[in-house]
């Protein structure tokens, strides 16, 4: 799979939330790229952008999310805006969406029941352990091994039709070189899934 870059922190109005006005820009911009893709998101403060993708797919799918968190919350500060944490009850509303499941643990894979359907994987790196990853939110207790493992076990259950990486943390949020080297190793271990 080509791997793409679609990061839209430069717009106004899109940390944690977006306003509508970027959401348009960010949608058309998502046109343009490929869905059948790796996509690279940024941080875990603008893992909206996978709706963008999931809004595109015209057949029936399934989205599998590995996150700590569930991401869909009701808004609490701007409600009906978009944001990092309502996104999936946002993409639960698309007509081609059939399930999605959230994997926390290894063990939440016994959710996914062997369906047929072709599979969009969305990655937060706050599901790793801080051993793995570092993010600027709080993180769960999954192995880059065992995050690794469970992406090729759905790989071989059928058709990886998008893929998009989100969470690390960044010089402007407050990284490291450490953290920055730790985010690579886990990005770099994930792009070579898909290579």
């Amino acid at each position: 799979m080509e791997v793409v870059e679609s990061v839209f922190s430069y717009l106004e109005g899109t940390n944690c939330y977006c306003c509508d006005e970027s959401a348009a820009i960010i949608r058309e911009k998502v046109s343009q790229l490929p869905l059948d893709a790796v996509h690279l998101i940024g941080t875990g403060d603008y893992h909206y952008v996978s709706l963008f993708y999931l809004e595109r797919i015209s057949h029936p799918f399934r989205l599998v999310l590995f996150d700590n968190h569930p991401d869909d919350q009701k808004g609490t500060l701007m409600e009906g805006m978009l944001s990092c944490g309502s996104w999936v009850g946002e993409a639960r509303r698309l007509e081609m969406l059939r399930d999605s499941v959230w994997i926390r643990r290894v063990e939440d894979l016994a959710l996914l029941d062997p369906s047929g359907l072709p599979l969009y994987l969305s990655v937060d790196l706050d599901v790793l352990d801080e051993t793995y990853a570092s993010t600027n939110w709080d993180q769960g207790t999954m192995s880059l091994e065992e995050l690794c493992c469970a992406i090729d076990t759905l790989k071989s259950r059928g058709s990886i039709i998008g893929v998009d990486i989100c969470g690390g943390l960044t010089i402007e949020k407050g990284a490291s070189s450490e953290d920055l080297a730790k985010n690579k190793a886990a990005e770099e271990a994930l792009l070579n899934l898909f290579r």
